[in-house]
């Protein structure tokens, strides 16, 4: 507290000349700690005023500042709040209450005892002090300049006359000794300048007696000034004796400095030693290839696993060698040179051996499937072979030849084929054109071998013999481009000369694909082909994958993951002119990685797309429904590739061919709409069922179980839409168009079938077309009814329509009866013609009528029947309702009932 007291004095007061008496540390009562200080202060000039000052830290910390002041005349009244019991609490009334807690209760107390105090020496105005112990009143403290650092005090005091005129405490003992003084005087009270004077008196007798005591101790002194003398020869003699040592230290000091330099370079050559020991150690341990290690190198078996397995350990420890980043200097010394030359030599040959033994590999493993491959095919060039026995062996056969054991075998090299990359890219390079070169041509035979026994599948036939057997025997015939291809290739060529020789040719060819039509297939024949075609996409998908695996992982090269953009068209990796020419040595970036990838799938796999493109078109020939199975089929692969990596050659290779799919579909779609355009119907018989409505019913049953589930649903919908239109307007054409058959009855039978058709599918998108086809039947029913029913009752119907027009004429109807034409005689005369027997008579010839209208198929005879039965019947209550309006209590009425209407509708329906 004392430091924080001198701080607020020099910061605070003293540039404002006032003088701090008190402090107390406090917060306000009843809200969060925020601590400040309650200082009480006098001014240093006259006259004096009295403050408590409220100082605040600032915000920062590092500095006080005033933040408010009050005088003391302004303070009414000091609660200390407890009189007895220990409190910190108290308040401070000026013009409102300022309740404050002190941090101590010394603190509070002291602090309440200064206010008291200059409240008693320089208000009249005295401050009510409220539970405060008398105790702590009557104690005054010393609240003078003593409270101040002397140096402050000095600076605010004014001068004599202010420090004469400042208030001085006595402590207790000055008190006592004046007591005393004044006890042995009697006259000191009532005579102050006699008492004044025998106190100077006895001063100066004082005085006397502190000189004539100094005076005595000059022997003292002079006894310690001999003292003096002798201490300060001794130390001119030590000084001597230093100096004498400082000489021998200087010889010793000359000697030492020579050990340390001869330190000095014995350190400097043991670290030099160290270094270079490290530097040879360095060379060493990073430039040396163990002796086993250039052994597999130059000798080790590639044939065998340990022997891959060594040339690998040693092709890695070679390329760690050669790797090592040399610290400057190293390149320099002529055996680290000597060394990477030699490192050099062990990878080029390597290399070449490497190259040359993968190169011999890929030629043994292209031979072996070429022997695969004719072996699996020999039987159908094989004189006396029948047709029944090769179509039951292909129909067992329609599977791709696996080529898992040709990548086990190869992956054992992926990790050399890896080191070679980045060793040496030009022969790296080389091994891939020669790999894509062989893979393409014996994926190219056995693709179109594969896509030959599915064109045969559907169509239950084969090509010529001849032309089929000669290309199978071709297949064992072909060199590669690179000429390696010889010892087992020519005992290959021999044989096929041979086969070739022995074979007869067969004249079956295939059927005749321009004469079929939908109509010729049946629900089994297109199961069957959609299992075949199901069976091709699922033998081509794993293949292709299997193989672009193999490449990333064999050539490492990157996957593709999401490249962006469509496939663009493939360059030929085998040109001079290609954009991707590297030196040897140089790896191809990333992207390049992946686009490379990409591109051997193209060369390896370029038949795959024609071929699916000549069966797509072959299943179209053979039925144009075709189409919907292969939307479907080629749909989820194509979803499902695109899952698998919607950039890889075989999800853009499919979603090529969906397009074409697509294509005839909507072509499919198109030759329905165009043949409904151009249906004739005959002039001599009736029209009935028209077929495209027949056949738009086949293709939505067939399309709804297709569809169902499906991916491409929207593409059917479409295909809905335009057809049903398509529909709508050629059945009105049509009927238009009718001569025998009448135009209400060609809609009333046909939208009856689509409405029919519709609600069984229960086509959602076709809910509107729905609703159409139900209205135009129920439209055309009605008039058809009206039409052929027309008036029956002719002569009768005429008599009424005479009535009803002098209705609306004006004559009342209960006077009609008085007309001369329309009276009650002329209206029986009417009725008399019309007896049951004529009814039934013309009812009976009226249902032979409608009968030869009308098509079985659609069996609406009873419908339409029913139909006018009602119209006739609402006809005679017209009637009925007329006469008894106009001839009313005449006795007037039909010669035949409604009941018997009904008997003679019934009695007609049953005898025919």
């Amino acid at each position: 507290m004392t430091a924080i007291k001198h701080a607020l004095q020099r910061d605070i007061f003293t540039p404002n000349d006032e003088r701090l008496l008190s402090i107390v540390n406090v917060c306000k009562a009843g809200k969060k700690k925020k601590n400040c200080f309650l200082c009480a202060t006098v001014t240093t000039e006259r006259p004096v005023q009295v403050k408590v000052v409220k100082v605040k830290k600032s915000d920062k910390g590092d500095f006080y500042k005033r933040q408010i002041a009050w005088t003391l005349r302004d303070l009414a009244v000091v609660d200390a709040k407890d009189a007895i019991k220990e409190n910190p609490e108290f308040d401070l009334h000026f013009e409102k209450i300022y309740k404050w807690v002190a941090s101590s209760t010394a603190e509070k107390n002291a602090f309440i005892s200064c206010i008291w105090k200059l409240n008693q020496r320089y208000l009249r105005k005295k401050i009510d002090f409220v539970n405060v112990s008398s105790q702590l009143l009557e104690e005054l403290p010393k609240v003078t300049e003593e409270s101040v650092p002397s140096g402050e005090n000095q600076s605010v005091t004014g001068g004599d006359e202010e420090a004469v005129d400042e208030y001085q405490e006595l402590n207790a003992r000055e008190e006592q000794d004046i007591e005393i003084m004044m006890e042995g005087c009697e006259y000191a009270i009532s005579n102050a300048e006699a008492f004044a004077e025998r106190l100077s008196r006895e001063l100066q007798v004082l005085d006397g007696a502190n000189i004539q005591s100094i005076m005595a101790s000059e022997k003292q002194v002079n006894i310690l000034m001999k003292l003096l003398d002798e201490a300060l020869k001794e130390v001119d003699q030590i000084e001597l004796k230093l100096s004498s040592y400082e000489e021998m230290l200087q010889s010793v000091k000359e000697q030492m400095d020579q050990i340390s330099e001869s330190n000095h370079l014995i350190h400097l050559s043991n670290t030099n030693n160290v270094k270079l020991l490290s530097e040879i150690e360095f060379l060493v341990n990073h430039l040396d290839l163990a002796k086993g290690h250039i052994k597999a190198l130059q000798e080790g078996d590639l044939a065998s696993s340990r022997g891959i397995e060594a040339c690998t350990n040693a092709a890695d420890a070679l390329l760690q060698c050669m790797n090592v980043a040399l610290r400057p200097g190293h390149d320099m010394l002529l055996a680290v040179k000597q060394q990477q030359q030699r490192f050099s030599d062990l990878r080029e040959h390597f290399a070449r051996r490497l190259a040359s033994h993968l190169n011999n590999v890929f030629v043994q493993q292209f031979t072996q499937a070429l022997l695969q491959l004719y072996n699996r095919s020999y039987f159908l060039s094989v004189p006396g072979h029948d047709q029944s026995s090769t179509l039951a062996q292909h129909s067992v056969e329609l599977t791709l030849p696996n080529h898992h054991p040709f990548h086990r075998d190869l992956l054992r090299y992926a990790k050399l084929m890896e080191w070679l990359k980045s060793t040496d890219y030009g022969k790296y390079e080389g091994l891939t054109k020669n790999y894509m070169d062989y893979l393409s041509r014996l994926y190219e035979r056995e693709i179109k071998d594969f896509f030959e026994v599915a064109k045969i599948k559907m169509t239950g036939t084969t090509k010529e013999s001849k032309k089929f057997g000669q290309r199978r025997l071709s297949l064992v015939g072909l060199h590669g481009s690179s000429g390696k291809l010889t010892g087992s290739t020519s005992s290959l060529n021999k044989l096929s000369v041979q086969s070739s020789g022995n074979r007869r040719s067969q004249s079956s060819s295939l059927l005749d694909m321009g004469n079929m039509s939908a109509s010729d297939l049946d629900v089994a024949d297109r199961t069957k082909f959609d299992k075949i075609f199901e069976q091709v996409l699922s033998e081509l998908e794993p293949l292709c994958l299997a193989e672009q695996d193999f490449i990333s992982k064999f050539f490492k090269l990157q996957q593709h993951q999401s490249i962006p953009g469509t496939m663009t068209e493939a360059e030929d990796l085998d040109g001079g002119t290609s954009s991707r020419q590297h030196n040897s040595g140089t790896p191809l970036p990333v992207s390049s990685e992946k686009d490379m990838i990409r591109q051997m799938m193209i060369k390896i796999f370029r038949c795959i797309e024609p071929e699916l493109n000549n069966l797509i078109a072959l299943g179209d020939k053979i039925d144009s429904f075709n189409s919907l199975y292969m939307l479907v089929k080629m749909s989820h692969h194509v979803w499902t590739a695109q899952n698998v990596d919607p950039a890889s050659f075989l999800s853009t290779t499919l979603g090529n061919v969906l397009v074409t799919v697509k294509r005839n579909f909507d072509k499919c779609i198109s030759n329905q709409i165009r043949q409904m355009e151009e249906v004739k119907i005959s002039k001599k018989s009736k029209v009935g069922i028209l077929p495209f409505v027949a056949e738009f019913e086949e293709f939505a049953g067939l399309a709804e179980s297709i569809f169902k589930n499906a991916e491409r649903r929207g593409d059917l919908d479409k295909a809905y839409t335009k057809l049903i239109r398509g529909v709508f307007v050629n059945v009105e054409k049509v009927a238009n168009e009718s001569q025998k058959t009448p135009r209400d009855v060609v809609m009333m039978e046909n939208f009856h079938h689509i409405f029919a058709t519709l609600s069984r599918l229960k086509i959602s998108c076709l809910e509107a077309e729905k609703k159409e086809a139900k209205q135009k039947y129920t439209d055309h029913l009605q008039s058809y009814v009206i039409y052929s029913l027309g008036q029956p009752l002719e002569k009768l119907n005429h008599f009424f329509e005479g009535v009803e027009a002098r209705v609306a004429q004006g004559i009342r109807e209960e006077e009609v009866s008085y007309q001369l034409a329309f009276n009650k005689q002329e209206l029986r005369k009417v009725i008399k013609e019309y007896p049951g027997k004529e009814v039934k008579k013309g009812l009976d010839n009226l249902y032979k009528k409608v009968d030869k209208h009308l098509c079985e198929e659609e069996n609406l005879l009873q419908v339409v029947w029913h139909s006018m039965q009602d119209e006739f019947i609402r006809q005679y209550k017209h009637f009925e309702g007329l006469i008894a309006r106009c001839y009313p209590g005449s006795g007037v009425t039909m010669e035949f009932t409604i009941q018997d209407i009904l008997d003679y509708c019934s009695s007609i329906a049953q005898s025919h």
